[in-house]
């Protein structure tokens, strides 16, 4: 049953808090693999690649963020980061990094078993017509199937989460969305921080404007959120 849910790396330095992390987990039909430290962390990714990454931000020696960084040299692997309430600039930052998600501690493991599914459902998303493969708006393609992103035919190297936005405003470009629309439709929450979806936007910015601090594709709609303008008008 773990294997059709998918397999997932704890990594945290508190024992407690990985075992009850690991029950839950396994409850819900995941293969769990632990891991106490960074170095370990990277160690096991690199014997066998899990579908998903739950990483605590504060660890002594290599921190999440360390491990965070390393992972997306190589890897788009789904990443949810474990900070503590209060730590927002470490939130921000893992998410600038890369990750997809975050909870805070002290949090119901409940909550982060569904966030973790989430993120997987995400992640395995494909186009829901088969007629529809590919999205593009002038140079800048992407391949629904093959999870693939080009700029004038360099690659894209988006993060699972970055990608799914982007080809959220390309189906459904000159159309303005609130952040909380963004963070349902994207996200699949109810609830959540809306910075999330503003460093999203930010980093995705970073990847396809010409000038990401006058950007001409996703555009700032103020009071009401972010708006997509198509390159080729139709």
């Amino acid at each position: 049953m773990g294997e059709q849910q998918g397999r997932v790396l704890v990594v945290d330095d508190d024992d407690t808090v990985r075992d009850v992390v690991r029950r839950y987990l396994e409850r819900a039909g995941f293969d769990v693999v632990l891991a106490g430290d960074g170095d370990e962390a990277l160690r096991q990714f690199a014997a066998r690649p899990p579908d998903l990454v739950v990483l605590d931000v504060m660890m002594p020696g290599k921190s999440g963020l360390d491990v965070c960084r390393e992972l997306r040299k190589t890897s788009d692997v789904p990443i949810v980061m474990l900070t503590a309430l209060g730590e927002e600039e470490n939130r921000i930052a893992g998410l600038q990094l890369g990750a997809d998600d975050y909870v805070t501690k002290p949090f119901s493991p409940r909550e982060l078993a569904l966030r973790v599914a989430s993120v997987l459902r995400r992640a395995r998303w494909m186009a829901p017509e088969p007629a529809q493969r590919e999205l593009s708006d002038g140079d800048l393609r992407l391949d629904l199937a093959a999870r693939k992103a080009t700029l004038a035919g360099a690659d894209l190297a988006l993060t699972t989460r970055e990608f799914d936005l982007l080809a959220f405003f390309l189906s459904h470009a000159g159309t303005a969305f609130s952040r909380t629309d963004l963070l349902a439709k994207v996200w699949g929450w109810d609830f959540g921080d809306q910075s999330t979806v503003t460093v999203h936007v930010r980093r995705l910015r970073e990847k396809i404007e010409p000038d990401p601090a006058a950007p001409t594709r996703v555009a700032t709609v103020w009071g009401v959120g972010y708006r997509y303008d198509p390159v080729e008008q139709p």
